[in-house]
């Protein structure tokens, strides 16, 4: 049932950590390269100083088919700006360097194919990564990027779903690490009026697979809804709220960091009313 090894990897023990403070850990999502590479350096910053405990810098993509409308916004300002995968890695350098935070990279499969598993591995360990969230690579094709990850000290988080099968969920968390990415609701990201009722279920059922902590997004925008989350989570995941929050600044960057730092200590304490 548990695949920890006898050492917790920075991203286990940051989660860990939370949950001994009697508290979910507040995972906050970014696109690198948005509004530019420097100011989403930034931004990945503020949100650590409101209240994250760990970022995901996504990895923009041309195709982002899991992503709602906001996500796609921010990401198509990215990729107009000539953000490439050399700036996703400056983006973990930068941040991971001035933070002792589990900096992730979420990224869709073609790119790092393209790339090269190992090359990017080696990059993303390099410039201070904790490891991928990887949510369209099935575990069956997984093989060569997880011995990459692994021989350079990398988690591989995978994605789950409510539509997951028990035996499916055995499957997933047989083979990822650091933690399950566990999707509140069918359907692609954006903030949502309620959160999934069919999360505190996919919690429970993946639980009863793994030791691995099981962090839940996916609609996620709110403190009430971060603290419904953390009384059945062990993190809470947070994204197109923060896009959100500096597309509305509309290019005034001391505004936009302010609302980021302010959303993020919100849903901080949200995530302690568990």
């Amino acid at each position: 049932m548990s695949n920890l090894s006898t050492t917790q990897s920075k991203l286990s023990a940051t989660i860990a950590a939370a949950g001994a403070e009697g508290r979910a850990a507040l995972i906050g999502y970014l696109p690198a390269g948005f509004p530019t590479v420097d100011g989403g350096v930034k931004a990945a910053l503020a949100l650590l100083e409101g209240g994250c405990d760990a970022v995901e810098i996504g990895l923009p993509h041309s195709d982002p088919v899991l992503d709602g409308p906001t996500i796609q916004t921010a990401v198509d300002i990215a990729l107009r700006g000539g953000v490439r995968i050399a700036d996703v890695l400056r983006t973990v350098r930068e941040v991971s360097s001035a933070v002792d935070a589990p900096v992730l990279v979420m990224t869709y499969w073609n790119p790092v194919d393209h790339y090269g598993p190992a090359r990017f591995a080696a990059e993303l360990a390099a410039a201070g990564g904790a490891g991928c969230i990887l949510p369209d690579l099935p575990v069956e094709e997984s093989a060569e990027w997880r011995a990459a990850a692994a021989e350079h000290g990398l988690d591989t988080v995978f994605v789950v779903a409510p539509s997951s099968r028990d035996e499916r969920l055995a499957q997933v968390t047989a083979v990822g690490t650091g933690f399950v990415y566990a999707a509140a609701v069918m359907g692609v990201t954006g903030t949502r009026a309620q959160v999934g009722h069919l999360a505190e279920d996919l919690v429970k059922r993946t639980r009863a697979t793994t030791e691995l902590p099981v962090c839940v997004g996916l609609g996620v925008s709110t403190p009430a809804q971060a603290a419904e989350v953390a009384a059945f989570a062990d993190g809470v995941i947070v994204g197109s709220a923060f896009v959100q929050r500096l597309l509305d600044a509309d290019g005034d960057e001391e505004a936009g960091l302010a609302a980021l730092r302010a959303l993020a200590g919100e849903l901080a304490a949200g995530a302690r009313r568990r």
